[in-house]
């Protein structure tokens, strides 16, 4: 293996220099992050001359273009025998891990049913973060259950030797059922493959976190059965006052009461149901990017499930810092970072009890407290002024982080009886940013419903308009926020027949022409060091498509309104509407990386500033 490659980046490059030299000649990917070693390899080879690759931003998609590659291409020569033998030729297809792998499934069927050999390659997270709670994580293995020829799921590589003969000799074994070599039976297989960080080819990223230091290597996770009262009461060791609260997904508002109660700092995500009060620390992923305050953290209580911060993550990793993660029910427990050191099923009610806090007699503020108070109110407005209308004035296709500010004017409109439809990637992380600026009363701020569960972009037309059925019941307004490829991927949940129950709906579509979202991780880095990288971040991750909206509504009979600028779009949310209607808003992407670290930066340094 080659000296500061990545064990992932090598063994995807491997795998897609032998597909090539068994014959297959096209492949089909479906951009992700997971799949980020394959995306690579992928455009090297396209690049080279050795496959064509085509791109597809919808798995489902994607899965039928193979089948329509496989059906019609010519035979592969068998080589050697009786006489001349001609074997149907393969076609891959790519998908990151999740829900991306579920959408093969019509295509899988039908290649099932009618012998064509597809060869799935699915991208899949290591087995150490397999029934962690980890984002875009589920069990993939065994999947398409009895509609493929052939199924194994591969280990993350980490660099040992032999391991590229061991997966090459799987991919062959693979490709032999896809095409019926011994059984004359041909149809599709799937290679389940595990990539562990880093998946890009820079061999360099950030610096391990420090080892830990109990003898015998790692953190033994104590699981506290129900308790047969109200709720467990773990102890918290060192220094109870020092502790943070991390509400992910479905945490409920138990997270922000207990917060309050015992007077800790609150990292509430949007679709937690906890965000808001007091303690809530806004822009908190760009805040804990600040040593001199996260460094006194010596505990955090984790409800819900956390997938949208990486920071959160690292903290959560941390080995100096004590990990209480609370998950009713008999399910699998969210420890991503694998480091959790109790897991109860419930708090007792003394946590929501208010109690005297370190500080006044009166039990205000601790010091901690206020420190994080104090971090929250800086963050908020550096985010308030980077998004307010004076500063996005114009058309916010030209504007500096426009996408940030159509999440704040969304958000602005919505009361507390309103819903909010997300999406994931960029608009939820965005909504995090800014949820609660225009809502200074924590009651006032809506209530957000996000499919955090494998935080995929596929189905959320169809989500949010299931939603919005529901609320209307209840008297209810929905709303939805959502990326272009979010959108495209599930435009054909606008389809409603004459018969069907009509039901209101504002989808607001942030269109930047592609997935803005991987320029903010590491892919972006590479694209901006070179222009040969630029030109495969925009193939594989980028994914322009040049679609025009207004006509896609049009075929499916929806409304749609294209606006320019900030007051157009709050107008027009504030306007009644009935029915469906889309509101598209241009916003830039080539800057997305670089916006995104200066927010960042000017929160640190705001934050160290308060402190």
């Amino acid at each position: 293996m080659s000296a500061g490659v990545p064990p992932s980046v090598a063994a995807a490059r491997a795998l897609v220099v032998d597909l090539a030299g068994r014959g297959v000649r096209d492949v089909v990917l479906a951009p992700g992050s997971r799949s980020a070693p394959l995306a690579y390899a992928l455009a090297e080879a396209a690049d080279a001359g050795r496959l064509t690759l085509h791109v597809r931003v919808d798995e489902r998609s994607a899965g039928f273009l193979a089948l329509g590659l496989a059906r019609a291409s010519e035979p592969v020569d068998g080589g050697p025998g009786d006489g001349p033998v001609h074997l149907p030729r393969p076609v891959a297809v790519v998908t990151t891990s999740g829900t991306a792998v579920a959408n093969l499934h019509p295509a899988v069927l039908e290649a099932h049913h009618a012998g064509v050999p597809l060869v799935l390659l699915t991208a899949d997270r290591p087995h150490e973060l397999r029934g962690t709670g980890a984002s875009q994580t589920t069990d993939q293995v065994g999947i398409f259950g009895p509609a493929v020829r052939y199924a194994v799921d591969v280990p993350a590589p980490d660099g040992r030797e032999g391991e590229l003969r061991d997966l090459l000799a799987t991919t062959g074994r693979a490709l032999a059922a896809a095409q019926g070599l011994r059984d004359r039976h041909p149809g599709p297989v799937h290679v389940n493959l595990a990539f562990r960080d880093p998946l890009h080819p820079a061999a360099v990223l950030e610096p391990p976190p420090p080892q830990e230091t109990w003898p015998d290597g790692f953190r033994r996770t104590v699981v506290v059965p129900p308790a047969p009262g109200p709720g467990a009461d773990p102890a918290l060791g060192g220094d109870p006052a020092r502790t943070l609260v991390v509400a992910g997904d479905g945490a409920g508002p138990g997270a922000r009461t207990i917060a309050e109660a015992q007077g800790w700092p609150l990292l509430a995500e949007p679709s937690s149901g906890a965000c808001g009060g007091p303690n809530a620390v806004a822009a908190y992923r760009c805040v804990l990017a600040v040593d001199e305050l996260t460094r006194d953290v010596e505990q955090v209580v984790v409800l819900g499930r956390p997938t949208l911060s990486r920071p959160v993550q690292r903290l959560l990793g941390r080995p100096d810092v004590t990990v209480t993660v609370v998950a009713p029910g008999g399910g699998p427990w969210p420890d991503a970072a694998r480091h959790a050191e109790r897991v109860v099923t419930s708090l007792a009610e003394s946590w929501s009890a208010p109690a005297p806090h370190e500080g006044s007699p009166g039990g205000g503020p601790g010091e901690f407290l206020a420190r994080w108070r104090a971090a929250g109110r800086a963050a908020a407005a550096v985010v308030d002024e980077a998004t307010a209308d004076d500063a996005v004035a114009g058309e916010l296709v030209d504007a500096a982080h426009a996408p940030l500010a159509v999440a704040r004017a969304v958000a602005s409109v919505l009361g507390p009886n309103d819903l909010l439809v997300v999406g994931s990637s960029n608009p939820v992380r965005d909504l995090d940013l800014v949820l609660g600026l225009d809502h200074p009363q924590a009651g006032d701020l809506p209530d957000v419903v996000a499919n955090r569960g494998l935080a995929g972009i596929d189905g959320t037309v169809s989500t949010a308009l299931g939603v919005a059925h529901s609320a209307a019941r209840l008297g209810r307004r929905t709303r939805a926020l959502v990326g272009d490829l979010t959108f495209l991927h599930d435009v054909g949940g606008l389809l409603r027949g004459p018969d069907e129950p009509s039901v209101d709906l504002e989808i607001v579509v942030v269109n930047d022409d592609g997935g803005s979202i991987f320029a903010t991780l590491e892919h972006g880095e590479l694209a901006a060091a070179s222009p040969a990288g630029a030109s495969t971040f925009e193939r594989v991750f980028g994914t322009p498509h040049g679609a025009t909206l207004a006509q896609l509504c049009a075929g499916y009979g929806v409304d749609h309104q294209l606006v320019g600028d900030v007051g157009s779009l709050r107008h027009a949310l504030q306007a009644p509407s009935r029915g469906v209607q889309v509101i598209e808003v241009r916003v830039p992407r080539a800057d997305r990386l670089a916006e995104t670290r200066d927010l960042a930066g000017r929160v640190a340094a705001a934050v160290r500033a308060a402190l």
